[in-house]
């Protein structure tokens, strides 16, 4: 049942006996110069499908552009209850395994030690995890709150304040709009990370199975997750991994295109958001080729210490005090509004609750694979109160005071000094608005740019291992080529998802490949607890 990656448990553990072996259903052979080891169907149909949407998205833009209007809002209006319900759900379980003895379980066996150093793993986590998000909505979302919480017409059917707003009270809906965008990035989002990472690190390292998605459900479906039961799940969690991710790539096309032409005049057109999506994608190929430790742990090494260069500057330039105080202010205001926010019925702000929260859990969900895997790749050794606290906390805290740093920044240039270009600017161009009016904006706006296309390579990265080592029948050291074919198709969805339809057909792609995937996630928590609770503590 083991390979070279999915190593036995070290001292005592709940080993599943089952006959399947990794790999067996695998097909073998060579494309000319290069080795193809991949799963039967799971490679084919999903492959096959993302071909064809391809093709059918550049052929009929229009006509795909009509469907993806369409349908975001259709989704996140009928479904919005069950997607916050879920995601609360998923808190809760989450907060339950940190306090009571399952915690104490460890990943990979009682006796198994981790892989990477605090600050690496840390690195790894936070970049796969959520790095254009923060960049291309930390400064972006606390305006867009603020500015619909402050107006007059807020609380009205037409306004998009969360929670009915604050008109006229600016401090308030300063409180409010740092709280909703602390919900959105706060605790929610990593959960959702954290169960499925979990999950599949229990059924790998301890249970002895494939490190597929597919294992997850073995205590649900037992032997029939080897047949067309298991295929099903890991072709959803292809479709899920790849138009999450596509969804990512698309928004940071778009802020860099933005901050290119910002900077140094770059035209913002189809056409330059493709050669961008191009080029940034064969940059990701090659930290493909270098595989995990040499390309993402490094560019992910690289990424934090930029970010966390970018992330001090804007304290020490901007309203530190207000930023250092409002990190504490901002986490009561979240835990004050958290109950109403995750409320998920008689809810009367539905443009916010449907249009970002309904949308955002949709989004996470459908990176779930993608983050989970990979987080799973790395955390082995890891008790799974450490999992937990570490994944759950630490990069929710994070979040919360680049939110303050950023968004607090952009709020008090409005509020103090009266600086409405931050407000005017489109959402992909708000982060080097802001950073226009502080010293140095030029490096530090090319620090921007350059960050986001970092997190651009190195989510690429990830998303090809995590869709490859799927549909290589859990094999993690399947031939380079396979990984290669995925990035490549990554870039070729973002680039038609943009073409298509823009920023809706994105996010009407990761709704639409969430919602199923919120039903299988479910079900996964019930398996996780069965399976902690056979394990040695």
């Amino acid at each position: 049942m083991t390979d070279a990656a999915n190593p036995m448990p070290e001292g005592p553990a709940d080993l599943i006996e089952t006959e399947y072996e990794i790999g067996q259903d695998n097909i073998q052979t060579r494309i000319g110069p290069f080795g193809v080891d991949i799963h039967n169907p799971v490679f084919m149909v999903s492959g096959l499908t993302i071909i064809a949407f391809v093709v059918f998205t550049l052929a009929l833009q229009s006509e795909a552009e009509a469907i993806f209007g369409w349908l975001r809002p259709a989704i996140t209006s009928t479904f919005d209850w069950f997607f916050l319900g879920a995601a609360n759900l998923f808190v809760l379980l989450c907060l339950v395994l940190i306090v009571t003895p399952l915690g104490s379980v460890r990943l990979g066996g009682r006796d198994a030690t981790p892989d990477y150093s605090y600050s690496g793993w840390f690195a790894m986590l936070f970049a796969a995890g959520m790095g254009i998000g923060l960049m291309f909505f930390g400064v972006s979302e606390p305006i867009s709150h603020y500015s619909s919480s402050v107006a007059e017409g807020a609380g009205s059917p037409d306004s998009w304040a969360p929670l009915a707003g604050a008109p006229g009270d600016p401090a308030e809906a300063r409180r409010l709009g740092m709280a909703a965008t602390i919900f959105h990035w706060g605790l929610h989002p990593w959960a959702i990370y954290a169960v499925v990472a979990l999950a599949l690190a229990l059924f790998s390292y301890n249970k002895g199975l494939p490190l597929s998605f597919r294992s997850i459900f073995y205590p649900v479906f037992g032997e029939r997750v080897w047949g067309w039961t298991g295929h099903v799940i890991d072709v959803l969690a292809v479709f899920a991994t790849l138009f999450g991710l596509a969804t990512s790539l698309g928004f940071g096309a778009e802020q860099a295109n933005a901050g290119l032409n910002h900077l140094f005049g770059l035209p913002v057109t189809d056409a330059s958001k493709v050669l961008l999506i191009t080029g940034i994608t064969a940059i990701a190929l090659i930290s493909v080729v270098a595989g995990l430790d040499a390309g993402v742990k490094r560019l992910s090494e690289i990424n934090m210490i930029l970010a966390a260069l970018l992330l001090l500057f804007i304290v020490a330039v901007g309203p530190t005090v207000a930023i250092l105080t409002g990190f504490v202010n901002n986490l009561i205001a979240y835990a004050e509004y958290l109950p109403a926010l995750s409320n998920p019925f008689g809810r009367d702000d539905a443009n916010f609750s449907q249009g970002w929260t309904s949308f955002y859990w949709a989004w996470w969900i459908s990176w779930s694979p993608f983050v989970g895997m990979f987080i799973a790749r790395v955390s082995r050794g890891r008790t799974v109160r450490e999992f937990m606290i570490c994944v759950l906390l630490i990069p929710s805290i994070v979040s919360v005071f680049w939110m303050t740093a950023f968004g607090g920044t952009a709020i008090s240039q409005i509020v103090n000094d009266g600086y409405q270009a931050v407000v005017d600017a489109s959402l992909e161009l708000k982060l080097f608005v802001m950073l226009e009016a502080l010293p140095l904006a030029a490096i530090t706006s090319f620090i921007g740019i350059t960050l986001v296309i970092v997190f651009f390579v190195t989510s690429s990265d990830s998303g090809s291992l995590v869709i490859d080592t799927i549909t290589a029948g859990g094999k993690v050291d399947a031939p380079v080529p396979q990984r290669v074919f995925w990035a490549v198709f990554e870039g070729l969805v973002a680039i038609a998802l943009l073409l298509g339809g823009g920023l809706g057909a994105l996010q009407a792609a990761a709704v639409s490949t969430g919602l199923p995937f919120t039903i299988v996630l479910l079900l996964g928590c019930y398996a996780l607890i069965k399976g902690l609770r056979a394990e040695p503590r």
